[in-house]
């Protein structure tokens, strides 16, 4: 299929799904972008909340899309500096106690979910203590060799990577973030407003999380987290993945080919018929993609350059976040006849 016609067939079969929920209450709105090479098409439906409608440009909180957007390429870009290492273990550079049970963890561990740190992220736990959050992390006792997807080891890498550079995570993402001209995309806290989604109302009768982060683990760390955290738009959105394929191909950036490259390969069984690179999971088809918490995803197809990414607020309404599955689904299989078609 054309470049152009799959643009636009994916674009309506990606709007019908977000009409369909929509219509159902099962989310307030959301925006796409759908792209390939120079071209993309942006689908926006429905409001972000009942007072506006959304648009491209309206930002939402990409939940773990952020270990993908943030904290991965900052990986690479720290590893082509010869500042990390990804078999070294994380705690050299964290400067804590070589004798703790998680002290070995590396960052390719973490980056596979091969880590074994533990898999809740309950960090109320450590509040007042006095403990260095690493130094927390790294003190539970390790869980049993396999694949677990964590949120900690990002939590760790965000750390790491302060550690390296002397400077927050936001200051270096957003560094990031605009050499690949992505100018709407950052750390909260952003302004209530109507270009900004918000995201749950936590409490019957009170007003949702607008603008800040609603992951808690990161909201405990001021917002600013390896694994959570960041806000982007479809536009931005548009413009990460298209940068990430160039660079797949060699093009010039912050994250080397190599790395790029061999995040993109499987490492793991993820299982469900997945693997899991450095990072992001993998299809037998060959698709990327990571999803958010939120109602967020992100889907890739390295062979031909097509990618779709979708950005809701499904969460706004409750954690059910009925027919996000479908949303998600749509996405990955607009890639897949692709894919097909460019092994025949």
């Amino acid at each position: 299929m054309r470049d152009g016609d799959w643009l636009t067939e994916t674009g309506a079969r990606i709007r019908g799904v977000l009409k369909v929920m929509v219509d159902a209450g099962w989310l307030p709105g959301g925006t796409a972008v759908i792209g390939t090479g120079g071209m993309w098409e942006f689908v926006a439906v429905g409001r972000t909340s009942d007072l506006y409608m959304t648009a491209p440009d309206v930002s939402y909180d990409v939940a773990s899309l952020t270990k993908v957007m943030a904290t991965w390429p900052l990986v690479g870009q720290a590893m082509a500096e010869g500042l990390l290492d990804l078999d070294a273990p994380v705690s050299e550079y964290l400067g804590v106690d070589e004798a703790l049970p998680g002290a070995g963890v590396t960052t390719r561990q973490i980056l596979t979910h091969t880590s074994r740190l533990n898999q809740v992220t309950w960090l109320e736990r450590h509040v007042g203590t006095g403990q260095h959050l690493a130094e927390a992390i790294l003190s539970d006792p390790l869980e049993e060799p396999g694949y677990q997807y964590i949120d900690q080891g990002f939590i760790l890498l965000g750390l790491v990577l302060e550690n390296l550079y002397g400077t927050g995570l936001d200051r270096l993402a957003e560094d990031l973030w605009e050499e690949m001209g992505m100018h709407s995309t950052s750390y909260g806290p952003l302004g209530r407003s109507p270009s900004v989604a918000p995201t749950e109302c936590r409490l019957v009768g009170a007003a949702p999380d607008w603008g800040v982060v609603h992951d808690e683990a990161a909201s405990l760390m001021g917002g600013v987290a390896g694994h959570a955290g960041a806000f982007t738009t479809a536009i931005d959105l548009g413009a990460f993945a298209r940068e990430m394929l160039r660079m797949h191909e060699g093009g010039r950036g912050p994250v080397p080919k190599p790395f790029v490259r061999a995040s993109w390969q499987p490492h793991v069984d993820a299982g469900h018929r997945l693997s899991r690179g450095l990072g992001w999971l993998v299809t037998p088809e060959g698709v990327v993609h990571h999803n958010g918490f939120t109602g967020t995803g992100l889907f890739m197809h390295p062979r031909s350059g097509r990618y779709v990414g979708v950005l809701t607020n499904a969460v706004h309404y409750g954690r059910d976040r009925t027919g996000l599955t479908d949303l998600r689904s749509a996405a990955r299989a607009a890639l897949v006849p692709q894919a097909y078609d460019s092994q025949s």
